[in-house]
């Protein structure tokens, strides 16, 4: 009888660990970031942690640096089911969804923390209910990027400075606003190209944050940073429609928590890094420029307004209120 019941129990130890097993789940996490960047180690310790707090039911493989496609296949591949996570900005989001786009739309964000009270905001809450009710996918969490600045190879002080530059922009509505009413001359040359179209001359200047600045080394090929701060980028984390929909309430929950923690952990990052990089840029022997914001913002406002953008003012009036 013991021996009956030892083997009824190990029968039953079997089944359990065979049925553990065969419940794992995996999921597919890409971006088009670095290894070395906080949007890709935070991304990892999200995809760990997830793991520890649901006990090995989701398995989580994270893909930096494009190796599952570049920005636009990513958010195509949470449709077609390629890919269950993605982290991208809302340039792309506005894609499915225009009214959330007003948060790239120039100096409607003070600073990051401006940025970080919106993400737990009702006006948020909305764009982002927007957002999954047109696209089907479910925006879980904000990290900051960062706060773009301009570099070029004379003094910018104010908007008038960029009129007749020749200018790298990326081909966004929302980013080719400030430049285009300023009267620079834009180009939508590839981010890869970018040094090198400053060191031979086919631009004279570019926009990005002074993170990216030191990473690509534009540093090495311009002589002025001006601190234009026209835009304080955000990515979004962005899980596909099917497998939201798959997850029960309390694995939503554990997924909601752990990426808003990943997010917030790569802010911290990016914020300290960005803290040092003025003096780090002045060391160098740089030219880094405090610029007249005001008469940059009048200028956008007068020349690039938010509606032909295909956002709505009361939108942006919400953002602007929030403290």
């Amino acid at each position: 009888m013991m021996k009956a019941t030892w083997a009824l129990g190990a029968l039953a130890a079997v089944t359990l660990m065979s049925g553990t097993a065969t419940a794992q789940t995996k999921l597919t996490w890409g971006h088009v970031y670095e290894v070395t960047e906080p949007f890709h180690t935070e991304s990892v310790w999200a995809a760990d942690e997830i793991k520890k707090r649901t006990d090995g039911r989701y398995e989580i493989a994270v893909f930096p640096a494009s190796q599952l496609g570049k920005e636009a296949d990513l958010n195509q591949g949470l449709t077609l089911g390629t890919v269950d996570i993605i982290i991208s900005g809302s340039s792309f989001a506005s894609r499915e969804y225009a009214p959330i786009g007003v948060t790239y739309y120039p100096y409607i964000f003070r600073n990051p923390e401006h940025l970080l009270a919106y993400t737990k905001s009702d006006v948020f809450r909305k764009l982002a209910a927007g957002y999954e009710e047109e696209s089907g996918h479910h925006i879980a969490a904000v990290t900051y990027y960062g706060t773009r600045h301009t570099t070029a190879n004379k003094d910018i002080k104010t908007c008038a400075d960029l009129q007749g530059v020749k200018m790298r922009v990326p081909d966004v509505p929302a980013y080719l606003a400030m430049p285009r009413a300023c009267g620079a001359n834009t180009a939508p040359i590839a981010f890869a190209e970018v040094y090198l179209a400053l060191q031979n001359g086919t631009v004279e200047a570019q926009e990005n944050p002074l993170t990216t600045i030191e990473a690509k080394k534009f540093d090495e090929v311009q002589k002025t940073i001006a601190l234009t701060g026209h835009i304080v980028d955000h990515l979004n984390t962005v899980i596909s429609q099917s497998r939201w929909a798959s997850l029960s309430d309390e694995d939503k929950q554990i997924f909601t928590d752990v990426m808003l923690e990943a997010a917030e952990r790569a802010t911290k990052i990016v914020q300290e890094r960005e803290a040092k990089l003025v003096q780090t840029f002045k060391d160098k022997g740089l030219n880094v420029v405090e610029v007249d914001k005001a008469d940059f913002e009048k200028n956008v406002k007068e020349k690039s307004p938010l509606e032909t953008y295909g956002y709505n003012q009361a939108d942006y009036d919400a953002i602007r209120a929030v403290q």
